[in-house]
């Protein structure tokens, strides 16, 4: 699964055929397209979107709203244009969540005085990676006291690989690195890449994941990735999780669309499923009222967070104002209520469910505030 940017509406063009499959079809048509074989389309499709969204960082950064200098290691071709308001929202979407990650790494991390065994202090498990490039960024410090994870699918995992190892840029960063041998891994001390299919965590006999620790402050990320599955699929996936670190601080950070029943809302979904992509979670967990009660129904109990794009970006606490004067001299916008339109359907969301001697996240993010707004009574009156 991949994190697409935003709004991601009109980069994916066209339908992806189904394969044909023989003997599981209707008596009357042995060739006929197996629900297997639609799930697989649909599952491409989705797979796809890290594309798009490794393009949209790329503008992004070619412009000057981020610093990567990694990006351009997933590049295929030439760097792509996207629109103002398509990289003013990535610039929002990627500086919002890399704040939720610095201030747990601050605090996991940095706070400590010493780690002369070297050995990892925090863990973040990055759900559908794709190309992120989030780990290569960090600091040579944070990197090796850290115990980083990548899950996604089986393409995705082998692109990422390939890039890593025909990129010394990459490869450099990693000691000690173990591949698979059919490339559907990565193992190192520091840094993991696994090909999983995250249903698979849902199952009864979920797969065991290489490398990963259930004693370390352990912080999930899934940039539009967990929207794609059923609600009772993400709740069980995250629920493996917390069984997995019963004890050890926990927390997730998310990136989804929201607001799906205005006529905007409506509009974003229907001109996805014309394009194969169904948002199984959004009409849900609508709002950022209704992700902050997911995440304490998940057991993330301590705490919860949520603000929309908009809000975050016009808010000083996220976005100082000579930042925003930086960002918006970048680029002529000349459809400012588009840009707020589309802004106020995605957001940002986070909890956490602290140690009884750890509190991890509730001392990083105790500055951050993410409750309710006035501007929240419009989804009152909608529902």
């Amino acid at each position: 699964m991949a994190a697409p940017s935003i709004p991601n509406l009109n980069s994916l063009r066209g339908r992806t055929g189904l394969r044909r499959g023989r003997g599981r079809g209707r008596p009357t048509d042995p060739d006929a397209p197996t629900e297997e074989d639609a799930q697989d389309a649909r599952d491409k499709i989705i797979r796809q979107t890290d594309g798009d969204a490794s393009n949209s960082r790329l503008s992004a950064v070619q412009l000057g709203y981020l610093n990567d200098e990694f990006a351009t290691c997933f590049l295929q071709g030439q760097i792509p244009r996207r629109y103002p308001l398509i990289n003013r929202g990535t610039y929002v979407r990627t500086s919002a969540i890399d704040r939720l990650v610095d201030n747990f790494l601050a605090t996991a991390i940095d706070a400590q005085t010493s780690n002369e065994s070297a050995a990892p202090l925090a863990q973040i498990i990055s759900l559908g990676a794709g190309s992120d490039t989030r780990f290569f960024r960090l600091p040579s410090s944070r990197r090796r006291s850290i115990l980083y994870h990548e899950l996604d699918f089986l393409d995705n995992v082998r692109a990422k690989l390939s890039a890593i190892t025909s990129t010394p840029k990459l490869s450099t960063l990693l000691p000690t690195p173990h591949i698979s041998a059919d490339n559907s891994s990565l193992l190192s001390p520091n840094y993991n890449l696994h090909t999983l299919d995250l249903r698979d965590l849902a199952s009864t006999t979920p797969p065991h994941i290489p490398n990963l620790s259930t004693d370390l402050p352990t912080l999930l990320l899934s940039e539009c990735c967990l929207c794609y599955l059923p609600p009772q699929t993400t709740s069980s996936i995250l629920s493996y999780f917390a069984s997995t670190i019963p004890t050890s601080p926990l927390a997730i950070v998310l990136y989804e669309p929201i607001r799906p029943y205005d006529s905007f809302g409506k509009t974003m979904l229907s001109n996805l499923a014309s394009r194969g992509i169904a948002l199984q979670t959004v009409k849900k967990y609508y709002s950022p009222a209704s992700q902050r009660l997911r995440l304490k129904n998940s057991g993330f109990v301590d705490g919860q967070g949520a603000a929309d794009v908009e809000q975050i970006y016009y808010g000083d606490e996220w976005v100082s104002e000579t930042e925003r004067d930086r960002v918006e001299r970048l680029e002529w916008l000349d459809e400012v209520e588009e840009w707020k339109l589309l802004a106020s359907h995605y957001c940002v969301a986070w909890g956490w469910r602290d140690g009884e001697d750890q509190k991890v996240f509730g001392e990083a993010w105790k500055h951050v505030s993410g409750q309710r707004t006035d501007k929240e009574v419009v989804d009152d009156e909608i529902m």
